[in-house]
Parts: structure tokens; C-alpha cells; sequence
């Protein structure tokens, strides 16, 4: 079983590429808006920043590498936060595409998603709203007849391919049989502990955002990996700050950030990514929990200490 953490690592999750800009006036779409909203992030504690681009004119996600140089260099240069890509990029992406950015940026850590998916955004676009661009109601439609690929070949290709720079992965786990599947490539010794498991819930195709499934998820890591990996959990929407609380409870970390709830509170949209940090921080300390500063946070995960 892994032990309890004496810190809480943050990480926040900027932008992403479910939420359209007709969902919130505050979700960062520039290079300039993103690097800002990181920057305030870190200021305000996340020792982990999760990220993604979006075209500046549409705010479409992007793989475009040009578009993630005019913002993660900023980023590296004015915080210490570990700087995790991601290589999902979006369900409409090819792997090529999705692999384009981190491949030439090699960053300290990238997400890989565990498995090929069901992953419904489809019911966003069933809501009343004002679209701002034609793509936005679409793009979430398509998600009912498309699914979300990542196979054995692909997350072994991922892998490989990232390894060669000494990036390691936020190994994203929307169901139970995802952490089979990373068992299966840790056996293989393709990955190495420790491993950093994101625990991803309320996402309409995977498990369900109940605490009897964060439980579940919980004892099965234990159960296959033992001390071998640090634990943190994403819960999507509504649910993100409630379970996150539960998790960091139970001994793991926590993510938040715009990409996974447009939220601060009931009725009230987060203004930026710092704000849902900030509010973490302050429930965690009431806890009587610590953050994880971006070198301790190396430290958990096995990460060179950044010069």
C-alpha cells in the first residue's frame, strides 16, 4: 500500500480541450492569456501545471507546436512549477498531431491517457447558450459517435518515444481497467515507479464520480502497485473540489484548474485558475495539510531537481 503523503502536490490544469469559449468568459484561449493564468497559478501554489493550446483567433484545440512555444518558455522562465504537456490533446487529434508538441518541447512530465475510451462531452452542447463560433456545438456533438483512441500501440509508441527525453507521465486512469493496462506495461518494465497516477472521475463513459468508486480505485493501485506509485485524483465538474478533498484525505494529491470544472462555487464561475488553487490551499490547510513545493514535488515523483 503507498503510503500517505506528508504534502499535497497541486497540479492545475489551465485550459484543456472539453470546455468551449462559450462556457466561460474567463477560460484562457491566447498563448498570453494561458501563460498569465499558469504563472498566477503557481504564484498561488500548484506545483504542477497541465497543459494544453488553443487556437488564439477560434479557441479550438490545437497540437500546433508554434502555438505551445509562445507560451511554455514563459512559463519556464518565470516559475519552478513542473511543466506536464499533455498527449491527449483532444479526441479529434490524431496520434501523430497529439505527440507533435511534447516530442519538440520535452517536457519534464506529459499525460497518457490509459486506454481507448467512450469519453461524452456531447450532453455540453445540449445546453442553451450564445455559441461564440460555429465549431463549438459540433466538436461536442461529436463525441457521441466518436470515441477517444489510445491502444496498446499507441501508449506503448507514446511511451517509448517520450522516454527518450527523460520525460515521465501523468498516467491518466479513467477506469478501473486502466490501472490493469499500467500494470501491464510496468511488468513489461517499459514504465518505472514511481509511477504518478491520475485518478480521473465524473467523466460520462468512464467511473462515476461516487466516493465507492474513488475507494475502489484507491485499494486496486494499492493492491498492484504497492509503494511504487504516488497517487492523485481529477473529478470532473461539480465534483472536483469534493472529491479532491477526500483524496488528499485519503493520503493522495489533487488537481484542479478550468480544463476540469469552470466553477468556483455553486452559482459562481472561477475567474481563473488560481482562484480554484487558492481555494484548495485554504481547505487543505484547515485540514491541517501541507502543499508540495515544485521541488518536493520533483522529489515524490522522481523527477531531477530543475537547475
Amino acid at each position: 500500500m503507498a503510503e500517505n503523503n506528508s504534502k499535497v502536490i497541486i497540479t492545475c490544469a489551465i485550459t484543456g480541450s472539453i470546455h468551449t469559449p462559450s462556457m466561460s468568459p474567463y477560460l484562457p484561449i491566447t498563448p498570453e492569456q494561458i501563460a498569465e493564468q499558469a504563472i498566477d497559478a503557481a504564484t498561488a501554489g500548484a506545483a504542477m501545471l497541465h497543459l494544453h493550446a488553443r487556437d488564439p483567433i477560434t479557441g479550438q484545440p490545437t497540437p500546433d507546436p508554434e502555438i505551445f512555444r509562445q507560451f511554455v518558455p514563459r512559463i519556464r522562465e518565470s516559475t519552478d512549477a513542473i511543466i506536464a504537456l499533455t498527449t491527449g490533446g483532444s479526441a479529434t487529434m490524431s496520434l501523430d498531431e497529439r505527440l507533435q508538441a511534447p516530442r519538440e518541447l520535452k517536457p519534464e512530465m506529459c499525460s497518457l491517457n490509459m486506454g481507448t475510451m467512450n469519453f461524452g462531452i456531447f450532453p455540453l452542447a445540449q445546453k442553451d447558450r450564445d455559441w461564440k463560433h460555429e465549431w463549438e456545438k459540433s466538436f461536442l456533438e461529436s463525441s457521441r459517435r466518436g470515441m477517444f483512441r489510445n491502444t496498446f500501440e499507441d501508449i506503448e509508441r507514446i511511451i517509448l518515444e517520450m522516454s527518450e527525453n527523460g520525460t515521465r507521465f501523468e498516467f491518466e486512469c479513467y477506469d478501473i481497467g486502466h490501472l490493469y493496462t499500467l500494470a501491464y506495461f510496468l511488468e513489461r518494465s517499459l514504465v518505472k515507479p514511481p509511477l504518478f497516477i491520475q485518478s480521473v472521475v465524473g467523466i460520462l463513459g468512464g467511473v462515476g464520480s461516487d466516493p465507492e468508486c474513488l475507494y475502489h480505485m484507491r485499494s486496486t493501485a494499492d493492491r498492484l502497485f504497492r509503494n511504487d506509485y504516488q497517487w492523485s485524483v481529477l473529478a470532473a465538474g461539480r465534483n472536483q473540489m469534493r472529491l479532491g478533498t477526500m483524496a488528499a484525505l485519503m493520503g493522495g494529491h489533487v488537481r484542479v484548474g478550468l480544463e476540469d470544472n469552470l466553477w468556483l462555487e455553486k452559482g459562481q464561475l472561477a475567474p481563473d485558475n488560481a482562484s480554484q488553487v487558492t481555494k484548495l490551499r485554504r481547505i487543505l490547510s484547515e485540514l491541517g495539510l501541507e502543499t508540495a513545493t515544485p521541488t518536493e514535488a520533483r522529489q515524490l515523483l522522481g523527477i531531477p531537481v530543475r537547475r
